[in-house]
């Protein structure tokens, strides 16, 4: 058995050592939260990059993304050419009441139409009022943070390689034509310059 009175004494001196420390109380909603850069609070929508392909809403565990599109001809782009048929967004909404914030919607979509967002303050007094639609999810889109630095140590990205490597080339290519017309132009002025001596030379000699 411990002393009687020990946990006492022991709480106490917590109460002490803490009553001589500075607070660190957020002064929520006065002074905003600094949130982490990957913050999980809300899904944007870019929806210009949307081409309705349907896998967030067939890759998302909880099923609770809602879209609605319809078919558009579009015109040939050149005379003679085929029409082609294209799919236009209608209705793209999302329940946050069932997400579950997995993040797999963001993660499958090819087009980069889906974006974390750091924005948490969305709470509604009606469950039916948290199905979001497109224009909330696009306000939102502009809550999201920029993309962090690439790591100094990393691998150069092979897009970014291959558009180096061809700039290099069609740099070099130019200098070299540059570098040939120099050349030409020198070899011009040098033959002009040598016709000039012979025919003086000529003319002094008659005059003599």
């Amino acid at each position: 058995m411990g002393i009687p009175g020990s946990g006492l004494a022991k709480g106490l001196a917590v109460t002490l050592r803490t009553m001589t420390r500075k607070a660190h109380t957020a002064q929520y909603p006065d002074v905003q939260p600094e949130l982490p850069p990957r913050t999980r609070g809300v899904i944007g929508l870019f929806e210009e990059n949307c081409t309705v392909c349907m896998l967030c809403a067939r890759e998302c565990p909880d099923w609770c993304i809602y879209i609605d599109s319809h078919k558009e001809t579009v015109p040939p782009a050149a005379p003679g050419g085929r029409e082609r048929s294209r799919n236009v967004l209608d209705r793209f909404a999302i329940d946050f009441a069932l997400c579950m914030y997995c993040g797999i919607c963001i993660e499958v979509c090819p087009f980069d139409a889906l974006f974390w967002s750091p924005e948490f303050e969305y709470a509604e007094e009606d469950i039916r009022d948290l199905t979001h639609e497109r224009d909330k999810l696009r306000e939102w889109m502009w809550t999201v943070p920029a993309p962090p630095a690439l790591d100094p140590s990393a691998e150069e990205p092979k897009e970014i390689a291959a558009a180096r490597k061809a700039a290099d080339k069609i740099a070099a290519a130019e200098a070299a034509q540059a570098t040939q017309a120099a050349q030409a132009k020198d070899a011009a002025e040098d033959a002009a310059e040598g016709d000039g001596p012979t025919g003086s030379s000529g003319w002094d000699g008659a005059a003599s």
